[in-house]
């Protein structure tokens, strides 16, 4: 059992919370049962640290309680905590979701749901929060490892994949009814606040809106799950 924080990997351990580092290692932390296997399922999992011995992890090393909550950013020290390597698959599929400046890590895990719910396959980011981010990875609940991961913009991905229909949601749409993909598509999704960069609109085949009353907008995950869904052509009552 590892009792002292300033044990070298314990020390190693803590970078892990820093994305440089993440980065630097091609690795990142993933914490509680859920995550751990699911990192596991997917051939990703390098080591386990448990707070007492666990039959599912018999090569787990034990932590202290007190080392546990030095490597942990959740509030509640974990019981499990994984090193995982962070070299996902970054292929592009027929459905891909593209999300430019998205900031907030519960909106990210959201979307990631999300989008393994509804057939996307492929996940392309400009600018935002790290996906390996302790709170991002828990609000995927694991989806992140059933998902390829690349980042470029979209006037490079535009370029490297021309076959693809390109979806713009915006508040406005200039396309009243646009035609449902019948081939590969990418859905792009912005900030926040902001949305889309005026320029990434520009490169759209077409662009969506959601029509709605009382409120000029939705929050990002929200507004996403609708349009996904919209996209995947997955009727929901009988006469659809």
């Amino acid at each position: 059992m590892i009792t002292s924080v300033d044990n070298p990997r314990v020390k190693e351990l803590a970078k892990l919370q820093l994305k440089k580092y993440r980065d630097r290692f091609k690795q990142c932390l993933i914490e509680g049962h859920h995550l751990v296997e699911a990192a596991q399922a997917a051939g990703l999992l390098e080591h386990v640290y448990v707070l007492q011995p666990e039959p599912d992890y018999p090569n787990a090393t034990e932590l202290s309680e007190h080392v546990m909550k030095k490597i942990t950013q959740a509030k509640t020290v974990p019981a499990v905590i994984g090193v995982c390597k962070t070299t996902l698959p970054d292929t592009i599929g027929e459905r891909v979701l593209f999300l430019e400046r998205i900031q907030d890590p519960g909106n990210m895990g959201a979307l990631i749901r999300t989008a393994i719910a509804f057939g996307f396959t492929s996940l392309v980011l400009d600018g935002c929060v790290d996906v390996f981010n302790a709170k991002v990875l828990r609000a995927t609940q694991g989806a992140i490892f059933q998902i390829s991961v690349s980042q470029q913009d979209i006037k490079t991905f535009k370029m490297r994949y021309p076959t693809h229909t390109l979806y713009a949601a915006v508040p406005s749409a200039f396309d009243n009814m646009p035609a449902r993909p019948n081939g590969p598509f990418c859905l792009m999704l912005g900030h926040e606040g902001q949305g889309l960069r005026d320029e990434t609109v520009s490169l759209a085949d077409a662009t969506l809106t959601i029509p709605m009353q009382g409120f000029d907008s939705l929050n990002v995950s929200v507004a996403g799950a609708i349009l996904m869904h919209a996209l995947s052509c997955k009727p929901i009552f009988k006469d659809d």
